[in-house]
């Protein structure tokens, strides 16, 4: 029998949970080993994320924000409101991965933030469809609006704010360190390993006038988590494009390695279990969205590797 009311999937085999978790520790390993190459301040941005995704989930799972997490090998917290460890290291990797991405153009602050939020929410529109249904993370829609929603409901049993709530995450984090690190006081030693800790508490406190005070404010008059999400997604692309015009590209600028592993795990990973699993038999236009993510990430990654490749060519010349 099913695990869950509403949703036809029974729980993967039984290495399903273990092989994620080890990918996981691995990937935030290579990073860990990138950043300490390059210095205190990276090393800081990531352990940084790591712990802002544990508070963030954390939070979430005390508060009743509607989901609960499957059983992984190391879990922190009191069941049922206990998170997995490797879902902070899952945090932590996209959104350091992402800036080093960014980072290779020297962008505007906020046009870099923007970017780092685009290429994070590529990776979440695909993996929470599929992990979802995996039973890695469980969403509450027999109280939410009925379990006939479970598969059907927002985004293929995805809430919209889930992914609101993602965009967020991903700007402000990225805005407030990249500010913060630009400050006087970056010549100090105990400022620039302290930056990311100061982000997070920055981006708590507009995380939470965003989900609350200003979400409620604009529920009034009908704006609702799809309508912000979209909105955001504009927002952020026409930064985007408006920043990446300002790029300045340094002849001896290279992507690393882990700027092409980690966003390639996450798409081709759980690609693999959304057609192995029989995912892609539920809903053709789940497929089509699937597809067109995973296709999106190949070719906005390569068409960054084309223009550095190109660039430095140019510069060298």
């Amino acid at each position: 029998m099913p695990p869950f009311r509403g949703m036809p999937y029974h729980y993967p085999p039984a290495f399903c949970y273990p092989l994620t978790e080890v990918c996981m520790y691995v990937l935030f390993a290579l990073c860990c080993i990138h950043a300490w190459k390059k210095g205190p301040g990276s090393v800081a941005y990531l352990l940084g994320g790591l712990g802002f995704g544990l508070l963030l989930e954390y939070v979430n799972v005390t508060t009743s924000a509607g989901y609960v997490y499957g059983k992984f090998w190391v879990m922190l917290g009191h069941a049922p409101n206990d998170i997995p460890l490797c879902i902070g290291m899952g945090w932590a990797v996209i959104m350091y991965t992402a800036r080093l991405v960014t980072d290779a153009f020297n962008l505007p602050i906020w046009a870099a933030a923007a970017i780092d939020t685009l290429l994070a929410i590529n990776i979440d529109l695909s993996m929470d469809v599929v992990a979802y249904r995996l039973h890695m993370w469980h969403w509450d829609w027999e109280n939410r609006a009925g379990i006939e929603f479970s598969l059907t409901g927002q985004w293929f049993g995805v809430p919209y704010g889930n992914f609101y709530g993602w965009l967020l995450v991903v700007f402000y984090y990225s805005a407030f360190a990249r500010w913060l690190e630009k400050t006087s006081l970056r010549r100090f030693y105990a400022w620039r390993i302290s930056t990311p800790l100061l982000s997070i508490l920055l981006s708590q406190v507009a995380l939470y006038i965003s989900l609350f005070p200003l979400s409620d404010w604009l529920r009034q008059f009908g704006v609702t988590s799809a309508h912000r999400f979209v909105a955001l997604l504009i927002i952020f692309s026409v930064m985007a494009v408006a920043g990446f015009r300002k790029r300045q590209v340094a002849a001896h600028v290279r992507l690393p390695l882990v700027t092409w592993l980690v966003p390639a795990w996450f798409h081709v990973y759980f690609t693999c279990w959304f057609f192995g699993a029989g995912f892609y038999r539920e809903n053709g236009w789940m497929t089509f969205w699937s597809i067109t993510s995973f296709g999106a990430g190949v070719l906005v990654h390569w068409l960054l590797y084309r223009y550095l490749h190109q660039k430095k060519s140019a510069l060298a010349a």
